[in-house]
């Protein structure tokens, strides 16, 4: 496994859950690509931005049990984990927010050029959360 990729990866989950979003964006290129969980598609950094903007609007979330994998030449990575958040207010199209708490295991894929991350998609249960935060 690459050792810089891997670090890379790390980095950017650490910059999450310290909701460090400076470095956090930083780790991008500027033309990254987001593959949304069974939504669209986003590219640059600065629709990246405005999405975690709206995630942290919404969702309090913090990652453990964090598994990271990359190839040896370090072009891609993969990562599993369990997200660990709370349904802070409604998102349009989902269930109703009231504080719910939530426990989803999820996954991520990305391509790595020139130190940054160049495209990242993300991957959970929707029905699953759904479930968990209608109950």
């Amino acid at each position: 496994m690459n050792e810089n990729t891997l670090h890379l990866i790390k980095k950017y989950y650490e910059a999450f859950n310290n909701g460090d979003m400076e470095t956090f964006l930083g780790l991008l290129a500027d033309d990254v690509v987001h593959d949304i969980n069974q939504g669209q598609r986003e590219i640059g950094k600065a629709d990246f931005g405005r999405f975690m903007a709206s995630m942290h609007k919404n969702y309090k979330e913090h990652l453990i049990d964090m598994v990271i994998m990359a190839t040896p030449e370090g072009t891609r990575a993969a990562a599993e984990f369990v997200v660990l958040g709370e349904y802070l207010a409604t998102d349009a199209g989902l269930p109703p927010a009231k504080g719910q708490r939530y426990r989803l295991p999820a996954g991520a894929f990305f391509e790595v050029e020139g130190g940054k991350i160049k495209r990242i998609s993300n991957y959970y249960n929707l029905q699953d959360w759904i479930a968990q935060v209608s109950a």
